[in-house]
């Protein structure tokens, strides 16, 4: 009877993860297909987008509070990276019209993201630093 209960939650957890996957894919292909037919769309839909979820967390916390947490010590080069890569992305969207630039621009835009994300996390900079160092090190 356990064999079956672990049969049964492991097929539960694979086809949970072919839903991510397909989902991811499916999402990259689409996004991607966007930004090389029409790079200026993506840029502002993405960068707007951006946006929009500070604004949201600004409306949870008010706008006070978001911006003295924006601007707090431990955050604050996240905050102007992240606060430039939008600046940069919808630069290369509106004025460029490059595909190249507007996508390495949106690539920084979400690794910003991402990094500007992580400083509300408690040490979780230093660990992605840390796992990352390990992925990429040459030193066997």
């Amino acid at each position: 009877m356990v064999f079956l209960y672990d049969t049964i939650s492991l097929d539960i957890i694979l086809c949970l993860l072919k839903l991510l996957i397909c989902f991811v894919f499916h999402d990259l292909l689409l996004q991607s297909m966007l930004v090389f037919f029409n790079p200026v769309k993506f840029g502002i839909t993405f960068t707007f987008g951006n946006l929009l979820s500070l604004g949201s967390t600004a409306f949870l916390i008010g706008p006070k509070r978001q911006v003295s947490m924006m601007l707090d010590p431990v955050r604050i080069y996240a905050t102007a990276l992240y606060l430039a890569s939008i600046i940069i992305a919808l630069f290369c969207a509106l004025y460029v019209h490059n595909k190249l630039l507007t996508l390495l621009a949106i690539i920084l835009e979400f690794g910003a993201l991402i990094w500007y994300s992580l400083s509300y996390i408690p040490f979780a900079r230093a660990m992605v630093s840390k796992i990352m160092l390990a992925c990429f090190d040459t030193e066997f």
